[in-house]
């Protein structure tokens, strides 16, 4: 038998470390090859990374939130025979850290295998995780299993790990129970499902009556949430974006009557073809209108005080995702017709929600894009995409009542949004821009003539 240490690889352009994101492992689980160890991500994107052998897990270096260097140690595994890339088992030489800690669970919806955070680069083991407690008069059924003493006293020694099968640590981890209180009837004391299902059966019948909340009492819990991956990328960014860049918004209102009779009656009219909604005509607007505005079509480079202006229309599509925000970007879009830019930016959007999308399609925007469609609300200040100058959000359409000719008459009215960089774009132009954009909406013929 050998052992197999599995390092960080390069993941490309540059890359110098990488955060880790989520474990799809955990000490004493067998791994099959190619199948998933861990996410990781980097400046661009999250990447899984496989394991290129078969073997037990026997350490784990990092919790999730830690910064792992390119070419540092992240597992260790032992294999049969001697595997390419083994060695003779030897103690791992691993960053020095505190003695090995249990992990227990964070509360990180978002992350699909959690870890609580544990000191850097310390190597866990699998160990089952406290639960929140959702009432705090009585506390949950689960942290009264983890929490009470054992029913019978296992025999083992003082320290001793229990034995038991990926299967039941795994059971015990998500009902909240510590194997450790847990007697085992199998080969050498190994914990079986049904040592586990007496245990929690002898909690039930001891446990205390569960209180029913009063539907006035307080609630005093507090959820803590390690902020990582992708939610933590966000942070920085809008962070760094409005300490770098003095904002100011501006908004107006667009009647969209005519460019909502338009696009249904295309669509109504062309079921073989993308469905259209709203962004593709305000991506053939930008594209018409951007080259009159070259100091908005931009990138600032604030540290080498120089303005990049582009020719080429790369519009960043900001795009909710089950992780967090994520701007895809529709590149050259100015070379895009209305159904083609259409199912370009249904496929990005399905792509960023997917976690599919490429690292190439997550950067070099030149503008931004952003709609929170039906819940768009009344005006938003959006954040400037850094290290552009300018965003551009429209709101929700809802008919409302307008004076057109002297007459009160309903029309389908939207306020659309915007923001700029001060130190680039002066307010007056600014102004122009968004007033000629309205003006290409309103009259949506004008987007189709040259």
């Amino acid at each position: 038998m050998g052992r197999y240490v599995f390092k960080l690889p390069d993941v490309g352009e540059g890359t110098a470390e990488a955060e880790i994101v989520a474990w799809h492992v955990q000490v004493g689980e067998i791994v099959q090859e190619d199948a998933p160890l861990v996410d990781v991500m980097t400046d661009k994107a999250t990447v899984e990374m496989t394991s290129p052998v078969t073997g037990r897990v026997t350490a784990l270096v990092g919790e999730p939130g830690d910064m792992a260097p390119v070419g540092s140690v992240i597992v260790v595994l032992d294999v049969d025979g001697a595997a390419e890339g083994s060695e003779p088992i030897t103690p791992p030489t691993l960053p020095e850290a505190a003695p090995v800690a249990a992990p227990v669970a964070a509360s990180e919806a978002a992350e699909p295998h959690p870890r609580a955070p544990a000191p850097l680069g310390s190597v866990h083991g699998a160990a089952p995780p406290p639960s929140l407690d959702l009432d705090p008069a009585a506390g949950s059924s689960a942290r009264a299993n983890r929490d009470r003493a054992p029913l019978s006293t296992p025999n083992r020694a003082p320290g001793e790990r229990p034995a038991a099968s990926p299967a039941v640590r795994r059971r015990a981890e998500d009902l909240g129970v510590k194997l450790t209180f847990i007697p085992g009837s199998g080969p050498g004391g190994r914990i079986e499902h049904a040592d586990l299902d007496a245990y929690l059966a002898a909690s039930a019948a001891e446990a205390a009556p569960v209180k029913v909340r009063a539907a006035l009492a307080p609630r005093t819990g507090v959820e803590t949430v390690k902020v990582i991956g992708l939610r933590r990328r966000i942070a920085e960014k809008m962070q760094e974006a409005k300490r770098r860049i003095p904002h100011f918004a501006y908004v107006e209102e667009v009647d969209m009557t005519e460019l909502e009779a338009l696009r249904q009656h295309l669509n109504a009219t062309h079921p073989d073809r993308p469905r259209l909604t709203v962004l593709p005509f305000f991506v053939r607007a930008l594209v018409r209108i951007l080259p009159a505005y070259p100091q908005i079509n931009a990138r600032f480079d604030d540290e080498a005080g120089v303005v990049h202006r582009h020719e080429g229309v790369h519009l960043g599509v900001a795009t909710q995702t089950p992780n967090g925000l994520v701007v895809p970007v529709l590149r050259h879009a100015e070379a895009l017709e209305l159904w083609t830019a259409a199912a370009e930016v249904a496929r990005l959007a399905e792509a960023a929600r997917t976690g599919k999308a490429k690292s190439e399609e997550l950067s070099g925007s030149t503008i931004t894009l952003t709609s929170l469609g039906p819940l768009g609300g009344v005006a938003t200040t959006p954040v400037i995409n850094y290290p552009e100058v300018a965003i551009i959000g429209p709101n929700k359409i809802v008919d409302r009542p307008v004076v057109r000719n002297g007459q009160i008459v309903i029309r389908k009215m939207m306020n659309l949004s915007s923001s700029f960089d001060h130190r680039v774009v002066d307010g007056y132009d600014a102004a122009e821009f968004i007033q000629k954009v309205k003006a290409a909406l309103e009259h949506p013929a004008s987007l189709f003539v040259d």
